[in-house]
């Protein structure tokens, strides 16, 4: 669907979390945990995978360290090049060098992907700063940096998986509101183009007292969610 006939502004959900999965799906629905610690130790097995995630959901993946991470988004990427789809990433030069890595390691010719348009690497921080204004997420920037990308990774029908951490760089830096009203532009956009996106949080950054509220807000901004729980969350949720 064009861009233009919905643009920014439109409903910021792009579907029910976790419509269509089971309860006992290895990758559990944040409407059914809200990423309450205990349950979600109950529903999401140690060591799943995001790989396993369905085309169009919306994940989320609290890591413990960057071996973790760089394993598991790897791994999610890899299942979009292998199958003739496309991969837009979004991530640190770190990350990104860590990610790259793991794929040729699997096998993936990262060299051809990237000439054929079917692997897309950005800089995060770079992409961030086109897309906030005054420290908060700008809606209409925010479509001209970002939609282009998926249209031209979706060339000819292709699959696509998308990896971003602007998301957690907004954490970072405090901007922690910012970074949920990011995550609900993500939704808006999945609305319009499919493709499948996976966020990420260093789920010690994430930790803490304080953060209760604003982490059941980022849980309930995904379909899925994957990783350790952060342990500040509420054991019951307002709304559950």
């Amino acid at each position: 669907m064009a861009e233009s006939a919905r643009g920014p502004g439109a409903s910021h959900r792009r579907h029910p979390p976790g419509q269509g999965r089971a309860a006992g799906d290895a990758l559990y629905s944040c409407a059914v945990t809200s990423c309450n610690p205990r349950v979600w130790r109950e529903a999401v097995p140690p060591g799943t995978e995001v790989r396993t995630i369905e085309p169009g959901d919306h994940a989320v993946l609290f890591y413990r360290d960057d071996a973790e991470l760089a394993g598991q988004v790897s791994a999610y990427l890899l299942e979009a090049i292998r199958d003739g789809g496309a991969a837009v990433v979004i991530a640190t030069p770190d990350h990104r060098r860590a990610f790259e890595e793991q794929l040729v390691q699997a096998g993936a010719d990262i060299a051809a992907a990237w000439a054929s348009g079917r692997y897309l690497a950005l800089d995060a921080a770079e992409t961030m700063r086109r897309c906030v204004v005054a420290d908060w997420p700008d809606a209409a920037s925010f479509w001209l940096a970002i939609s282009p990308l998926i249209r031209q990774a979706a060339r000819d029908g292709r699959p696509v998986r998308v990896f971003g951490e602007m998301v957690w760089l907004l954490w970072e830096d405090g901007l922690i509101s910012a970074a949920i009203e990011l995550e609900a532009m993500w939704n808006e956009l999945g609305g319009q183009y499919p493709f499948s996106l996976l966020c990420a949080y260093r789920a010690e950054s994430v930790s803490g007292s304080g953060h209760a509220d604003e982490l059941t807000q980022v849980c309930r901004a995904h379909a899925v969610t994957a990783g350790v729980p952060p342990e500040s969350l509420p054991a019951h949720p307002q709304g559950q």
